[in-house]
């Protein structure tokens, strides 16, 4: 088979490719060589210093320093802090004790236990309700030792009864301290709320609660916590919360700022 005899582009491609290799520099050759050896007695003995000169450029600088804890670094709004339980208008629990929060935890680091609302009077021996639903978080407990503030559990939370603040000072003496307790969790009650137990708004539904229709707690709820507090002791109040008297547990240190659920917690 005969060979094809090269076109006059691809000859010319040929010598402009063979000229432009015989006049491009050797890496090695004569080039760096004189590269390599410019320079004096002073470029050689400055070549270390200038390898620090970022360093020897910043130690003379003044730096800013954060006096913590005396001026706190303001965090960032959807910041992921310590959690909260939070209320309703009217001081009910939006918690129902569905224990999907615990059930999404990846570091088991929540317990929650669920019990019935009881609205049967307390001179009967009723409970009383604390939330809105059938049921409530009669124990509600965040270990803090485990906890990796990942935020799943109040993505699971079908009520966004479980809020994280931007509270992050957490640190402690003692193992135990680190395990918050529902009391410890709940939100404060702000104007307008009643400390449950006590009945629902009248002519409201569970429903109603969730769609924004109870603004604050009624007269009707103001005097029947008003009458559960003369009659009932508060041991028997703590008991019902699943929790122990507040007078024989050290106070954990609530959010500062005063922040409001649907603000700067996510």
């Amino acid at each position: 088979m005969a060979e094809s005899t090269p076109t006059p582009d691809e000859n010319h491609r040929s010598d402009v490719a063979r000229r432009e290799q015989t006049d491009a520099p050797s890496v090695y050759g004569p080039e760096q060589s004189a590269a390599e050896n410019k320079g004096g007695f002073l470029s050689d003995l400055l070549a270390p210093v200038a390898g620090f000169g970022v360093s020897f450029t910043n130690q003379f600088r003044k730096r800013p320093t954060e006096e913590f804890p005396e001026e706190k670094r303001p965090t960032q709004p959807r910041f992921h802090g310590r959690h909260q339980l939070n209320r309703h208008p009217d001081g009910l629990e939006k918690c129902v004790g569905c224990e999907l929060c615990a059930w999404a935890c990846p570091a088991d680091a929540i317990l929650v236990e669920g019990a019935d609302n009881d609205d049967t009077p307390v001179e009967q021996g009723g409970t009383g309700r604390f939330s809105p639903g059938e049921r409530y978080g009669r124990v509600y407990q965040i270990n803090y030792l485990r906890c990796i503030f990942c935020g799943l559990c109040i993505e699971a939370c079908p009520t966004r009864a479980l809020t994280m603040t931007n509270f992050y000072e957490l640190a402690d003496h003692r193992r135990e301290d680190l395990i918050f307790e529902k009391h410890q969790l709940l939100a404060p009650l702000s104007e307008g709320m009643v400390s449950p137990p006590h009945p629902m708004v009248e002519g409201m539904e569970e429903r109603d609660y969730y769609q924004g229709k109870v603004a604050k707690a009624t007269p009707e709820q103001e005097e029947f916590a008003r009458n559960r507090s003369a009659a009932a002791p508060t041991h028997a109040t703590s008991e019902a919360i699943g929790g122990a008297d507040p007078a024989d547990v050290r106070t954990k240190p609530r959010d500062e700022g005063g922040l409001t659920e649907g603000g700067t917690r996510r």
